[in-house]
């Protein structure tokens, strides 16, 4: 094998694959290849050059396949896409390593376009407790195969970067099989989330970070499980813990705020939604339910401040929209509330509160047959049963009026 035959690029999801992306990189490293992989987060939209570079300068492009893995493929931007539409493009030998999990029939809706031809090539199984037996197969087997397509050297422009990268790994200790099995925990644990099976995912998260007490995926992943089973003071403990190792991450910030909301503690989440914004200036959602603490406080303008701040980050965001005219209908001002449940209703027809929130508002200002008309639509489309006696006694009072 020549020399462009020893080079590899390592695709992955960091959230879910980090630590077997760098113990791949330095068994494969230890044994001859020439190996990048980035180890910092792209954003959409900004999809550094260096790295499309680099699938051009490389024979072969492995990706490591978790549950979880392909589930952004069909977002505009995703990196993982650009990366494997790319080692296509370029007929590169490209190896799938997948873990015990994942299976490529659960993934078919998000192989889409030319994504699809992922599923054709076979690939290394990976199992912590068998990682060298699996790195001697693919060295042995599947890095043998000669590339015949251009191999496209680095430019001179981005040498020092990609040393750079490399140097970021190689200074990192070689993964212990301990995080290796964590990291498994922690994709048995997100399946099992995704699924609605909480508790059981506090369990594979717990044992996660029994097995690596730094392990943030794993703390924050059990604070959305505590969230979702309603402990809100649980979930709040792991944000606290997710916050103390990625303090400028505004995510944590986020699921802290709405915890504290859950809890009636409105003043500690706008404290929460304001660190949240701090980090991420166009965090619509943040804004939204900043809007939502101060409308609970009673501060109707601060709240509507802030549903225009999200609509404008997101104009077609009903939630807002709907938020905005309860507000208004707060400060009495009926017809800017009644504008506003006009949007929310265009953007999503099946809305029952808003069509109630409207009624209520054209009662206010005694247009009964619009009133009326939005009653009778709760009526129709609600399968909210103490809704749809709310909109018959009102519909029942505006008769009576009318009688």
């Amino acid at each position: 094998m020549g020399d462009k035959d020893k080079t590899v690029f390592i695709s992955y999801r960091r959230e879910v694959s980090a630590y077997h992306a760098r113990a791949i990189f330095m068994d494969l490293r230890n044994h001859g290849f020439d190996v990048f992989m980035d180890v910092e987060s792209i954003d959409s939209g900004t999809f550094d050059s260096i790295i499309l570079n680099q699938i051009a300068a490389r024979a072969h492009f492995l990706i490591i396949l978790t549950p979880g893995t392909l589930e952004r493929c069909n977002e505009s931007g995703d990196w993982l896409r650009l990366e494997i539409e790319l080692a296509l493009k370029l007929e590169r030998n490209i190896v799938p390593i997948m873990t015990t999990e994942f299976n490529f029939d659960n993934v078919k809706s998000h192989l889409t376009g030319k994504l699809a031809r992922l599923a054709r090539y076979s690939g290394v199984t990976l199992h912590h407790e068998y990682f060298d037996a699996a790195m001697a197969r693919l060295r042995k087997r599947f890095l043998t195969k000669p590339v015949l397509a251009s191999i496209i050297p680095t430019p001179n422009e981005d040498r020092e970067a990609v040393r750079n990268k490399i140097e970021k790994i190689i200074e990192k200790p070689v993964p212990t099989k301990a995080q290796l099995s964590a990291e498994e925990l922690f994709i048995h644990g997100s399946m099992k989330r995704d699924l609605g099976e909480f508790k059981e995912a506090i369990a594979d998260f717990n044992h996660a970070i029994q097995l690596n007490p730094q392990d943030v995926k794993a703390y924050y992943n059990r604070g959305l499980a505590y969230y979702h089973l309603g402990d809100n003071h649980s979930a709040i403990e792991d944000y606290k813990r997710v916050i103390k190792l990625t303090p400028h991450d505004g995510n944590p910030y986020y699921n802290r705020g709405l915890a504290y909301f859950n809890l009636g503690e409105f003043k500690r989440a706008i404290a929460n939604f304001n660190r949240t914004i701090q980090i991420n200036p166009k965090d619509y959602e943040a804004y939204n339910n900043r809007g939502l603490a101060y409308y609970n406080l009673g501060d109707y303008k601060l709240a509507i401040e802030d549903y225009i701040k999200a609509i404008r980050l997101k104009p077609l965001y009903d939630k807002a929209y709907y938020n905005r005219g309860l507000a208004y209908n707060k400060l009495e001002d009926y017809k800017m509330a009644i504008a506003d449940y006009d949007l929310t209703i265009h953007l999503n027809p099946k809305d029952d509160q808003a069509y109630y929130n409207r009624g209520c508002a054209y009662d206010h200002l005694g247009n009964s047959e619009q009133a009326a008309s939005d009653f009778q639509k709760v009526i129709e489309i609600s399968t909210d049963q103490e809704l749809i006696r709310r909109a018959m006694d009102n519909l029942g009072k505006l008769y009576k009026r009318s009688s």
